[in-house]
């Protein structure tokens, strides 16, 4: 299935395919945050440390397979694979967008 999604979405889910660091942090704004797993990551510096610690090590890959807009969040679902027990995972990722960037994600399984 294809979906199209808004650039900064699209090319975070692109870098994460190639399990690129860098290219998972440019879509975010500089004070974004993501709350996953009932912790809050702020700031691209939170970001980082999110994913060097809990998406690199275990090749985390998110591919989205739906997506829909709810009030003011893009919330797109998929299965998750890698290298982390009960891989594959479905989760739904909940993202604010604004001025062409990712402000917010919620992350739930």
């Amino acid at each position: 299935m294809s979906i199209t999604l808004p650039k900064p979405v699209a090319d975070y889910v692109a870098a994460n395919a190639r399990l690129d660091l860098q290219g998972m942090l440019e879509p975010f704004s500089p004070d974004a945050f993501i709350l996953d797993n009932g912790q809050r990551f702020e700031g691209r510096a939170g970001i980082r440390k999110l994913f060097e610690e809990a998406v690199i090590p275990v090749k985390a890959i998110f591919t989205p397979d739906s997506v829909r807009q709810e009030k003011d969040q893009l919330v797109v679902e998929g299965p998750a694979h890698g290298d982390f027990p009960g891989s594959p995972l479905r989760f739904t990722y909940r993202f604010t967008l604004g001025n062409d960037a990712i402000r917010a994600v919620e992350i739930t399984a």
